[in-house]
């Protein structure tokens, strides 16, 4: 788990460790804040169509070689922003870290689902829950790991640490990871399917379909919520952005517990059914919540739309793993953190619409009263739908004898 673990950190750590240092770039390059955005969206989006793609290559040619590729991948990016004599090039750079990363998580999933597969035995759902708080972990140290590194060495720290974090992880990964290993032919020409589901039902593309919408729903209230809410405590309620972070310091929190206390539940529609509840309750507070709301107050908002991140990443993990088809396991992973990124930059339009130029309270009450309808709908389906309380144990799917 060393190596998937470590290339697991290097998404969610890009994503967010860049925020501390856009100034600093802009003044640079002589970019504004709409230039300096590109940085932000050029990973998100190579990163929404990175997903997938890096997923199906691993589920065709085999997970170890597409994780291996995408740690190369990420040194060239690191090399490249680092020299970078024009803000044209960190972008470029940025693009292809979105690319290199997106190869860790879908590879990780299919490596697990292949060695399960291999020795007849249940990926553990705790380790699968290792990768969701590895992400977490990452996202949130982020600011600060980036903040660090544009105050000691410059913004050019920014890309460079991706390449001995990136050689770090080679290292670990070439002899550790299982060889990837050809699928069986039944006809000489093509591979065997696997024809059992882990929970005894065959394969339901109609409910990963319905695992990706939740997903994509949960994460558009939190992410609407993550940067809403800290712009609103800034600018409505006089925090510094010190004080600001402490006060989103139990949503982080919150959400790497959860993420591990998501994988010792024995079901899954009972937890997400909690999460898409508290998120509702999250919304609620910050429906009423004004400039002078009692600090206790804001922090329980905090953590009401932390615990759900944690619960909603490990149980529509474990869904997707438990809804594909073994052989495709990469490539569904691949499309929930599409779905992810998807919600991320919707969630930068919802803010606009709602704040406008300034994050007011009444900017604040809007965004809490869609976050709320979204939360309630996410509830519905997710209590009503019949997939989830299928059984979860995920154990390998038998190989067919027939083609």
């Amino acid at each position: 788990m060393t190596p998937l673990l470590l290339g697991a950190v290097l998404n969610p750590l890009n994503s967010t460790m860049i925020a501390t240092g856009l100034v600093a770039i802009g003044r640079d390059f002589g970019a504004g804040p709409s230039g300096t955005g590109w940085l932000l969206s050029s990973l998100y989006l190579a990163s929404a169509a990175g997903q997938p793609v890096m997923g199906r290559l691993a589920d065709s040619l085999g997970p170890r070689r597409v994780f291996l590729a995408g740690l190369v991948l990420v040194c060239a990016a690191g090399l490249l922003g680092t020299l970078a004599p024009g803000f044209g090039w960190l972008i470029a750079a940025r693009v292809l870290l979105g690319l290199g990363t997106s190869a860790a998580y879908p590879a990780a999933m299919a490596m697990l689902r292949a060695e399960s597969l291999r020795t007849g035995r249940p990926a553990p759902r705790p380790v699968m829950g290792r990768l969701s708080l590895a992400a977490l972990g990452s996202a949130a140290l982020g600011p600060t790991l980036g903040g660090l590194l544009t105050a000691t060495t410059g913004w050019r720290g920014l890309f460079a640490v991706n390449v001995p974090l990136a050689l770090l992880a080679l290292a670990a990964a070439l002899p550790w990871l299982p060889r990837d290993r050809q699928p069986p032919a039944g006809d000489g020409t093509r591979p065997v399917q696997q024809v059992q589901d882990p929970g005894g039902a065959a394969p339901s593309r109609p409910a990963l379909l319905r695992t990706y919408l939740r997903h994509g729903l949960a994460y558009l209230s939190v992410y609407s919520a993550l940067y809403g809410y800290s712009q609103w405590l800034e600018e409505a309620h006089g925090y510094t952005s010190f004080q600001t972070g402490l006060v989103m310091l139990p949503m982080s929190l919150a959400a790497a517990a959860c993420s591990l206390l998501g994988t010792r539940t024995k079901g899954l529609r009972a937890p997400l059914t909690t999460a898409a509840a508290l998120l509702a309750a999250g919304s609620g507070v910050l429906v009423v919540a004004t400039g002078g709301t009692p600090l206790a107050a804001l922090l329980v908002a905090s953590a009401l739309f932390g615990i759900p991140q944690g619960l909603f990443s490990t149980g529509n993990q474990a869904a997707v793993y438990a809804q594909a088809r073994p052989d495709r396991v990469g490539s569904a992973a691949g499309l929930q953190r599409t779905a992810q990124y998807a919600s991320a930059m919707a969630a930068t339009g919802l803010l606009a619409l709602c704040f406008g130029q300034q994050a007011g309270d009444g900017g604040l009450h809007r965004l809490a009263a869609v976050t709320g309808v979204l939360s309630l709908l996410l509830l519905a389906l997710t209590a009503t739908d019949r997939a989830l309380r299928a059984p979860t144990r995920n154990r390998p799917r038998k190989r067919s004898s027939q083609p």
